[in-house]
């Protein structure tokens, strides 16, 4: 398991910045989404259909690549390869959607995306990080 530096954390939660999630489609193509999360330590959360084309590519091959970007000058990235677990329980979805909720909608909206989020028929994605590539200051 990757420990990310202070730095590399900060980027990561700076803002609203959202991820680009890839994973494998049973074919081979390439299946890239955008998804919001937040951090639990080194471990990335984030909230998906459990039905959808992402949780069943994770369900077949945990390996993914998520890419965060930073699109102002001079520009960031952070590329993070790893593995994603499935998680269905349902009080762990609850306090995830709604952090996930409180960071993207704003504190006021939170529990109402927890609700409307951390419900059956939709999982928890954990990602442990393997490999992380970090770049900044591409501009300069």
């Amino acid at each position: 398991m990757i420990t990310f530096t202070d730095e590399q954390r900060a980027f990561l939660l700076h803002g609203t910045r959202t991820a680009k999630l890839a994973t494998v489609r049973k074919d081979g193509r390439p299946h890239v989404v955008p998804v919001w999360f937040v951090m639990d330590g080194e471990t990335i959360i984030f909230t998906t259909g459990e039905h959808a084309v992402k949780a069943a590519n994770i369900r077949r091959d945990a390996r993914i690549s998520l890419c965060v970007d930073d699109d102002t000058p001079p520009f960031a990235y952070i590329i993070i390869e790893g593995t994603v677990t499935l998680d269905t329980d349902q009080s762990a979805l609850l306090h995830w959607a709604t952090r996930i909720g409180g960071r993207y909608m704003g504190e006021a909206l939170a529990e109402q995306f927890g609700k409307r989020n951390g419900v059956p028929g939709e999982v928890l994605g954990r990602l442990t990080a393997t490999k992380v590539i970090f770049e900044k200051d591409i501009a300069l």
